[in-house]
């Protein structure tokens, strides 16, 4: 896939990935997926991917705090219509001391068509104070172990 701003091609992002149906009920007049869905299938694989790092995305107050969604960005590219199948791919591109940048991208899961690619930012939130906190450190090391090519240059130990 080629960035829209630069170009440049972008692979799909490996961590993790699931495949979901387009139901008719996701689909907007026109007779294809609605595009705030596009981000709904998009948020919902993120969710299981934080989950199986050990981070109950899907059950937040089971989490030692909250992940708010500050920002995210969509490049739409190809059109997918009810009964198709989309393979969503996501993964961390970046990773702060209180925020993530998570990378996605829709396929459909027949033909390979981008569909559309982008990224969500993430802010880890203390659950009393609702004010920013340190990402847990238990969950980095999980996705620094899932994903080592984020390690800092020179480290190979998620642990250390």
């Amino acid at each position: 896939m080629a960035d829209a701003a630069t170009g440049a091609t972008v692979a799909p992002p490996k961590a993790f990935s699931d495949t979901l149906a387009v139901r008719y009920s996701d689909t907007d007049a026109q007779g294809h997926l609605y595009f705030a869905n596009y981000m709904i299938y998009a948020d919902e694989v993120a969710g299981h991917y934080m989950a199986s790092l050990g981070l109950p995305a899907m059950n937040p107050q089971q989490a030692p705090c909250f992940f708010f969604t500050v920002n995210i960005n969509c490049d739409f590219i190809g059109e997918c219509v009810a009964g198709d199948r989309v393979l969503v791919s996501v993964g961390y591109r970046r990773l702060g001391r209180s925020s993530a940048e998570l990378g996605f991208h829709l396929a459909n899961a027949a033909s390979g068509e981008t569909l559309a690619a982008g990224t969500i930012t993430q802010v880890f939130v203390d659950k009393d104070t609702r004010r920013s906190c340190a990402m847990p450190a238990d969950y980095r090391q999980a996705i620094l172990r899932a994903q080592p090519e984020l390690l800092p240059p020179g480290k190979s130990d998620p642990e250390s």
